[in-house]
């Protein structure tokens, strides 16, 4: 006659075994991966790690056969391996997914795609979780239909509840993709000129010239016109002089020349036009332009310094005078002679 206590041995002997062979192919597992150099083993090391508790689950779900046990126990008991088992293969897809986005993030020579790769982990992690869920409740025998019917109804609270965020996520992908600006980037948006510090999923932060930090929606940036002062290549300036209309006719003929000889000595600026353009009401007006080949703004602006410098002291050897705002007033005796003073 069989023991009482036999089914209860035999049931600990599968759990003790079941648990310490996982156990120890673990550790061959990885004793094998750190003999070997070299080559890429995250799979298998993440696997490696996840074998002991997925291995005792299962040999508490053998041992469990084998005592005697009723059907409502059977069911609570396989319910818990099975909640169990799957909060473990979870974790470990997402661990593997979470493994391969940062390695591919590290490995792309591109920032905007890093960046994006990263961002893309809490929407992994979500799907997971939800995919498993619903899985789990599938196979313990849930009936769906009313679950399905809650989570429309919930998915449409939810939409509404969650559309700015995630347009503001749609916008940041379109950034990241479309790349109008990247991080160090000088732009402007409508009256904002700044530095683009750091590009998030819902917002993106700026530095301003004047040093205050400013924080944009991503939708305010796509959809509004954006000046990216970073991938310039050159800065075209230009300059208008004023001279007096005493100024004789061949010395006005000669500003022109005499610009664009200024301006291509400098070294670092191209020219690229001076003319004569227009009679003003206090002076004879000339434009010059030409171009910086940097889109450092503190580089023009001293290229251009230089230059108005050089034109001020030329202009004075050339005995050319800057007009400035005058008015002359002639007075009319309708008489024809003076007036008298009493």
């Amino acid at each position: 006659m069989a023991s009482p206590a036999a089914p209860a041995l035999s049931a600990l002997a599968v759990l003790l075994c079941g648990g310490l062979l996982s156990w120890l192919l673990a550790k061959l597992i990885a004793r094998s991966q750190a003999r070997q150099a070299g080559g890429d083993h995250l799979l298998i090391t993440l696997v490696a790690s996840a074998l002991p508790p997925l291995g005792w689950v299962l040999s508490a779900s053998l041992a469990w056969q084998i005592l005697p046990t009723n059907a409502a126990s059977d069911r609570i008991a396989f319910s818990l391996a099975k909640l169990i088992l799957a909060v473990l293969l979870i974790r470990l897809a997402n661990r593997i997914g979470q493994r391969v986005l940062g390695r591919a993030a590290a490995q792309s020579d591109d920032p905007a795609l890093s960046g994006m790769l990263r961002a893309l982990a809490p929407m992994q992690r979500t799907l997971l979780w939800c995919l498993g869920v619903i899985l789990y409740l599938q196979n313990i025998g849930v009936q769906m239909a009313a679950i399905w019917a809650l989570l429309s109804a919930g998915g449409i609270g939810a939409g509404l509840a969650l559309k700015e965020p995630v347009s503001e996520f749609f916008e940041y992908i379109t950034i990241l993709l479309d790349k109008p600006f990247q991080n160090g980037q000088l732009i402007q948006v409508g009256e904002v000129t700044a530095t683009v510090e750091r590009v998030g999923v819902r917002s993106t932060r700026l530095r301003s010239v004047n040093g205050e930090a400013i924080v944009m929606s991503n939708s305010a940036l796509t959809n509004a016109v954006v000046a990216n002062y970073g991938d310039m290549q050159e800065r075209r300036l230009v300059q208008r002089l004023g001279l007096t209309y005493d100024t004789p006719a061949e010395q006005l003929a000669q500003v022109p020349e005499l610009l664009q000889t200024l301006v291509e000595r400098q070294g670092d600026a191209r020219f690229d036009r001076a003319h004569f353009v227009a009679f003003n009401s206090s002076s004879l007006d000339f434009e010059l332009a030409y171009f910086v080949p940097t889109n450092d703004y503190k580089r023009a602006l001293d290229v251009q310094q230089r230059i108005n410098l050089e034109i001020v002291q030329v202009f004075a050897k050339q005995g050319l005078q800057f007009a400035f705002p005058t008015q002359s007033v002639q007075l009319l005796n309708p008489l024809g002679g003076s007036s008298a003073g009493g």
